[in-house]
């Protein structure tokens, strides 16, 4: 059985507990901000012409942009113009890169 004792064990537990911290913010909560600055520069860059995949894995042309809506142009139909929310927009790929790739 072991017994604990209050001689300057206090600190060691302090110690542990900040390095956890640390641990957590460095390896969790910190590539969670990259990625959401990531995604929200992303959005803020869009232009009507690029290419676009949805987070249902639906690829179009976006046709018109508003706040917080996009009208997204799907296949060879001209007629498939469907309007979703900005944040379904997973992907977007530049209508200048599409030409020169």
């Amino acid at each position: 059985m072991y017994v604990l004792t209050s001689s300057g064990g206090g600190y060691g537990i302090i110690i542990w507990v900040v390095i956890l911290v640390v641990f957590m913010f460095f390896f969790m909560i910190r590539p969670n901000r990259k990625e959401q600055s990531r995604k929200n520069d992303m959005l803020a860059n869009m232009a009507v012409g690029d290419t676009v995949c949805t987070t249902g894995g639906f690829y179009g042309t976006l046709i018109d942009i508003d706040e917080d809506i996009v009208i997204v142009e799907f296949g060879n139909n001209k007629n498939c113009r469907i309007p979703m929310q900005r944040a379904a927009i997973a992907q977007v790929e530049k209508a200048e890169d599409a030409i020169e790739g």
